[in-house]
């Protein structure tokens, strides 16, 4: 049996996808969760092999709590399954230790295909998501660009991100003005709208 650990914040979501892994005779859904701060505790507690983990969550996000448990348990392999079909979520997933991403509107066969796929040692990709990253590429914006573009989309001024960074208000204000130009927006709450859609963030 194929023991799996489900985290999803909308609890309809999450019971009609245990429902679904359910009806396979290879797969025992042991625990679901409703919090990315609950996924490390429960996954302790069940002894998963597979934890389908949803990216928005109250707490700590999927990509965090993938994070959590390549760190903590290392034989629980992680398939983040989200409504994101965005490259930037792709690239973050793969970089947090996830060895499966799936979108969530995919037949259900799909799904259960990558479980056992994953649970074999190997990856899976949803394949239209995969073709979109290979032509979009990767985030352009640098590892600090990213910092000050996140702090700025939770409203600071230049000045509060400078002290939360650890920055000076000018270093901020050439980061945020390198991160409108890469994402051709035109103020820094577009750019920051931007590169949240596009999963950069």
């Amino acid at each position: 049996m194929i023991r799996i650990l489900l985290a999803d914040d909308q609890a309809l979501v999450r019971g009609a996808l245990a429902a679904v892994l359910r009806l396979e005779p290879d797969l025992d859904v042991v625990a679901e969760v409703g919090t990315g701060t609950a996924v490390l505790p429960a996954a302790q507690r069940t002894s998963p092999d597979i934890a389908l983990l949803d990216v928005q969550m109250p707490g700590r996000d999927g990509l965090a709590a993938a994070a959590d448990l390549r760190r903590s348990l290392p034989g629980c392999r992680t398939i983040i399954c989200t409504t994101f079909s965005r490259p930037g979520y792709l690239s973050r997933a793969m970089s947090a230790g996830a060895a499966g991403y799936v979108v969530k509107d995919s037949p259900p066969e799909q799904l259960v295909d990558a479980i056992r796929r994953v649970h074999a040692g190997l990856r899976f990709v949803d394949p239209a998501l995969a073709a979109e990253a290979l032509v979009g590429g990767a985030s352009p914006l640098t590892g600090r660009e990213t910092d000050v573009l996140r702090a700025a989309a939770e409203g600071g001024t230049v000045s509060d991100i400078a002290k939360e960074l650890r920055l000076s208000p000018g270093t901020v204000r050439n980061h945020l003005s390198s991160a409108i130009g890469k994402t051709q927006a035109r103020t820094r709450a577009e750019a920051a709208r931007l590169a949240e859609g596009n999963g950069w963030l």
